[in-house]
């Protein structure tokens, strides 16, 4: 699917090939992350913090804080989200 994408983004792939040191296949994957990323719904990106987060030890009352100080500088602001509500996001 994001394969599809990616010759509409030539310029930018472009420029980061001039600008950088990353060859052109690299740059086109870069962009692609990027996208993917970007690309996240509310829902998936406050599952995958809070999997990343357990992942480096963290405590969910520590997890849930630092996700809902996040969510605000997302590309697309979600509405804020009580801590309760990204509970309920991760288990149901």
């Amino acid at each position: 699917m994001l394969e599809s994408r990616t010759p509409v983004h030539d310029d930018l792939i472009d420029h980061l090939v001039r600008t950088t040191a990353l060859p052109r296949g690299e740059a086109a994957r870069v962009v692609l992350d990027v996208l993917a990323y970007f690309d996240e719904t509310t829902e998936e990106f406050v599952r995958r913090r809070h999997r990343e987060l357990r992942g480096r030890g963290l405590v969910n009352a520590e997890i849930f804080e630092r996700i809902a100080a996040e969510l605000p500088h997302r590309a697309v602001t979600p509405p804020g989200l009580s801590q309760r509500q990204l509970r309920r996001l991760v288990y149901g």
